[in-house]
């Protein structure tokens, strides 16, 4: 492990797990590491939600299965008050529906708790700067999925003025997708989105998604 630059402050971690003895391990672990401390520990998830929106940790850590709230109500929950802070689901299921049902909510990255620590610290580093990672029998599923996808048509010709992936991005903005939820489906962090939109507007002549959804389906993007 390298040693901490005192001039760089360390990344702030919430953990929230319903099993205290995982939860007390996660702690511990967070401040052996350099750079990370962490700055709640919580059992539920309405105690993370209201802490993630109080103290905006650079990342929140969280289970899928917990008292009140589930995990991807949280993941939904933070990406609409604290759209800064990335989530990394740190859960024992690997069944596609949850994967994906936490990536469009939001998550950024999704690990099983077989992981490593060393795992589990380069991936809380990773989702701070804004990268998404995945186990690798997470990442191997993903693969299969979008490789089994039919591709879409940009249609080229009716935007030209877009680039490729501000033409993906306005598809998803006409199916009326906020830019969390995008995000997630294209594993990029929420800000990197935010400039895409804003681009897309300025290139279109456009002030707001519901004219920039029109224009797309009129060159043919989005779904029916």
């Amino acid at each position: 492990m390298q040693e901490q630059d005192p001039a760089v402050p360390p990344l702030g971690v919430l953990v929230a797990d319903d099993h205290p003895i995982f939860l007390a391990g996660m702690r511990q672990l967070l401040e052996v590491y350099p750079g990370l401390t962490c700055v709640a520990a919580v059992t539920s998830g309405s105690d993370a939600v209201r802490q993630v929106v109080v103290r905006r940790p650079d990342v929140a850590v969280l289970d899928l299965d917990m008292p009140d709230l589930s995990g991807v109500e949280v993941v939904r929950a933070i990406a609409e008050q604290a759209p800064d802070v990335g989530v990394l689901m740190l859960t024992m299921h690997g069944d596609d529906e949850s994967v994906f049902a936490a990536l469009r909510a939001g998550a950024r990255g999704y690990l099983l708790k077989g992981a490593t620590p060393d795992e589990v610290v380069a991936a809380i580093r990773s989702v701070a700067s804004g990268g998404a990672v995945f186990g690798p029998s997470i990442a191997a599923r993903l693969v299969e999925y979008f490789a089994a996808r039919p591709p879409v048509a940009p249609a080229v010709a009716a935007l030209p003025e877009l680039t490729d992936r501000e033409r993906e991005i306005l598809a998803h903005l006409a199916d009326g997708e906020a830019n969390a939820t995008i995000a997630a489906r294209l594993f990029l962090s929420p800000k990197t989105v935010r400039n895409h939109v804003s681009n897309i507007f300025t290139k279109l002549h456009v002030a707001d998604r519901h004219a920039a959804a029109r224009r797309a389906r009129e060159a043919g993007l989005g779904r029916p």
